[in-house]
């Protein structure tokens, strides 16, 4: 039987067996031993130590256990949670001015954390609640949380783009700093949504009552602001900076991120034995979990590889009409509809790394771009039904009364404007390689 055979039947099996709810780690190891033994005897499976050890021997990533740590330690502090009241009072005498908060503290957020199932679990148990009582529409509720909570997904210091860095074989700086203009156009784009939602439907977003808004003084919120806001802005700008301008290292900036985080909830007197020992545990289960796919996937990888797999998807492409432009909106179309059934870390390990051989051959395309376009397109994975995890952590902690219904429909609208926003960096590159070149990346 031709090698390309079994390199499609490596592809059935992974998609079949992760389909029986079988862990993805396990799977993807499974079929790539099973598969490379049918395909040569296991001789191949001789490189396997050399690719671990590069694995586990990458200094670049180390960054991800100390994002992670740095995102877990700041949601456990509620911090958080001062900030979305803080900032919710500045905005509150607007139509929809507590959803436009959400949205801004999302954009803190995933500037600070980068993990998306915290972000959404501490803004729906923080703002849901709230939002529903004063008045809101549920399902603009639920869908402005979701939105809010995926935005760590693009804006640096994010996971997905410490994660196609190393697949990729690119650098980090300049993937943060690519992400950093599509990140905040795409939270520009909710901004503008919820806005006109403010306008036209302004019942289905009314403003903060303004008894409420008159208990706290103008003198009181200022100093809030000082206190509450100012801290973790300056954090994100250090860590941030220091990346994309060059000055550190990203392990190094992710290091002063998790020393930051410690002292800003030690200053905020929310530093207790039982927050700093469920931040390490959480932190642990984290990156274990992102390390073990990592691995496994080296196996799956070496694998399909070797079974002529790579002729396989060119061939595919060779088929697709439209040239460059119309092999990668083909991808995209790919991954976009693998984010209905599969997390991001499952795609990236697995379904990116089968395209990159052929899209590296394409000379006129920038590596940085196409990065930056499947990060964009993985996020609409977390909103997208049956498995968009955003959708299933908001049900697991929503307050009664939120249906899977309201949830869905919520997301429906965001998914499409960050539709709209992916075909915008198609057609604008420069949104995403301006930044790059500026700061010489």
């Amino acid at each position: 039987m031709p090698l390309e055979y079994y390199a499609l039947a490596i592809i059935v099996a992974f998609f079949v067996l992760v389909m029986t709810g079988i862990p993805v780690g396990f799977v993807v190891a499974f079929v790539g031993f099973v598969f490379g033994f049918i395909g040569f005897d296991g001789w191949l499976f001789e490189l396997l130590p050399s690719r671990i050890y590069g694995v586990v021997a990458n200094y670049t990533l180390l960054a991800i256990p100390l994002f992670v740590f740095m995102g877990v330690m700041l949601e456990r502090s509620k911090i958080a949670e001062r900030m979305l009241d803080v900032i919710g009072h500045l905005c509150g005498g607007l139509p929809g001015g507590m959803a436009l908060a959400v949205i801004i503290v999302g954009v803190l957020l995933g500037a600070a954390t980068g993990i998306v199932g915290a972000a959404i679990v501490t803004l729906t148990l923080m703002a849901l609640p709230t939002l529903v009582r004063r008045g809101y529409k549920k399902t603009v509720a639920c869908g402005t949380i979701c939105a809010a909570g995926t935005l760590g997904q693009i804006i640096p210091p994010s996971l997905v783009l410490l994660v196609l860095a190393d697949i990729m074989n690119l650098s980090v700086g300049s993937l943060f700093a690519a992400a950093l203009v599509p990140g905040l156009l795409l939270a520009g784009m909710y901004l503008a949504y919820l806005l006109l939602l403010a306008f036209f439907f302004s019942a289905d977003v009314p403003a903060i009552d303004e008894q409420e808004r008159a208990a706290v003084s103008k003198r009181e919120l200022g100093m809030d602001f000082l206190k509450v806001v100012v801290p973790p802005l300056l954090l994100i700008f250090a860590v941030l900076g220091s990346i994309i301008g060059g000055v550190a290292a990203p392990t190094e900036a992710a290091s002063v991120g998790a020393v930051g985080a410690l002292l800003l909830t030690l200053v905020s007197g929310r530093m207790t034995l039982p927050v700093l020992s469920e931040t390490v545990k959480t932190s642990l289960r984290i990156s274990c979990m992102i390390f073990f796919v990592l691995i496994a996937s080296q196996v799956f990888a070496l694998a399909f590889r070797g079974l002529d797999g790579e002729f396989l998807i060119e061939a595919m492409f060779e088929w697709v009409p439209g040239g460059m432009y119309g092999t990668l909106i083909f991808m995209l179309l790919l991954i976009f509809f693998l984010g209905f059934f599969l997390e991001w870390i499952q795609i990236s390990y697995i379904a990116v790394p089968l395209f990159l051989p052929f899209l590296a051959s394409q000379g006129d395309m920038s590596m940085v771009w196409v990065a930056i376009l499947i990060a964009m397109n993985l996020q609409t994975s977390f909103l997208t039904p049956p498995f968009g995890w955003s959708l299933l952590f908001m049900k697991g902690v929503a307050p009664p009364g939120i249906t899977t219904a309201d949830i869905y429909k919520g997301a429906v609208p965001f998914v499409l404007i960050q539709i709209l926003t992916l075909a915008l960096i198609i057609v604008f590159p420069d949104v995403v390689l301006w930044l790059p070149a500026v700061v010489g990346w």
